[in-house]
């Protein structure tokens, strides 16, 4: 017998919206044979307070209870992960990223965006690198390998699951990184972005190796970037200074806390204009180095990490963005473009826009928006999940 949870009465609502979680709030009480079943992880159905079923997914112990996988009484087995990843394939090769010779790099599965929450399966040449953020994603690992080599074939020659560091940190799984499929030989690999050479990384890089989530907006730097004297806060691995000089940029800075990503800035800029590229690395805080730019830039790059993983250090995190965007604002050259942005979930769209026109403000300086920025398709969002939509950014033009 599947495990059930019952909710109370009433709690059922926002499930028969869609939406793919359950609070543990709303759980009355589990049905169980014993305990063993209703392990994290655990395949469970979820139930109104009358018995009716209402969806059956993963449990996990903490605020967000089961994360939904189905809404319908159907056989969680490989076919049902080969079908689950057909449709996300099916989805980017609407979006001309599977056979593109210009952009060799997307993300094939984004988590509630695919009705699969919890996963996280980015592409990268021919090697798929697979994150579980959830114990249940992380015992189904085996089976969405076999999904993922079934639909894209001989396409790829490898399956990386990087998932120790996303797991909960109390399941104490000792989940170690490493290969589902295939090998490399190298844990790198030269990848195309809208032309754009990169060199990914995937055993030692942040996230799955590169941030695929602003090839759009790298593209919008590129297009602004004639003529202007760029300065990349927060680079990492040089994404933005790499389209910015490729746009015709006069000088390009690249600053970033971790010399590693600085030097993987500087090695992506040898790999598209060789050594004599008008780039310089700077190793520093990007907050502290933006204390005293004077007039230097007229194009800025405000990228950094989440300053708010949850809403308990929100009200911290919005001052960190407003005194970001301040120092950045009262100093950018008359006519100058700032690009900025929120990667925090935790973060509205209308909170992070109110704390930037409050650092306009403190700036005294007149602002235009040109442009509000989102992810790109393949990081979807599910219509009934709208916290998907994690990625804020706005394009604005300073008097």
């Amino acid at each position: 017998m599947t495990p059930r949870i019952i909710l109370k009465r009433g709690k059922e609502e926002s499930l028969l919206r869609r939406h793919p979680w359950v609070f543990s709030g709303a759980i009355d009480y589990i049905e169980a044979e014993d305990e063993a079943q209703i392990a994290e992880g655990a395949l469970v159905e979820v139930a109104a307070r009358s018995g009716e079923f209402i969806a059956q997914g993963h449990y996990q112990i903490g605020s967000i209870a089961v994360r939904v996988l189905s809404f319908a009484q159907e056989t969680i087995d490989q076919r049902w992960w080969n079908d689950r990843l057909q449709v996300a394939l099916d989805v980017r090769r609407t979006l001309s990223l599977t056979d593109n010779p210009a952009t060799t790099c997307y993300r094939l599965v984004h988590g509630e965006g695919d009705s699969l929450p919890g996963l996280v399966v980015d592409i990268y040449g021919t090697t798929a690198v697979v994150q579980c953020h959830s114990v249940g994603m992380y015992r189904s690992r085996q089976q969405i390998a076999e999904a993922i080599r079934t639909v894209l074939g001989d396409r790829i020659t490898a399956i990386y699951d990087k998932s120790s560091q996303t797991l909960p940190f109390k399941a104490d799984l000792g989940a170690v990184d490493g290969y589902l499929w295939g090998r490399s030989d190298h844990a790198s690999q030269v990848v195309l972005e809208n032309g754009q050479q990169f060199s990914v990384n995937w055993e030692k890089g942040q996230k799955t190796g590169f941030f695929l989530d602003q090839r759009e907006n790298r593209e919008l730097v590129k297009r602004y970037a004639k003529g202007r004297t760029v300065l990349n806060t927060f680079c990492y691995t040089g994404g933005f200074s790499v389209y910015a000089l490729a746009g015709g940029a006069r000088e390009v800075c690249s600053v970033d806390s971790s010399e590693r990503a600085v030097a993987l800035a500087a090695e992506n800029m040898r790999l598209n204009f060789g050594g004599n590229a008008a780039h310089t690395e700077v190793t520093a805080d990007a907050v502290e180095y933006l204390r005293d730019i004077g007039d230097r830039y007229d194009l800025i790059i405000l990228d950094p990490p989440a300053f708010a993983k949850h809403h308990k250090v929100l009200g911290n995190a919005m001052q960190g963005y407003k005194r970001l965007n301040t120092r950045a604002l009262s100093q950018i050259r008359p006519g100058g473009i700032l690009f900025t942005f929120s990667c925090s979930q935790a973060v509205s769209k209308e909170l992070f826009r109110t704390t930037v026109f409050s650092a306009a403000a403190i700036a005294g300086r007149k602002v235009r928006i040109l442009h509000q920025l989102t992810q790109p398709a393949d990081h979807p969002i599910n219509i009934y999940h709208p916290e998907g939509e994690y990625l804020k950014g706005l394009v604005l033009y300073v008097e």
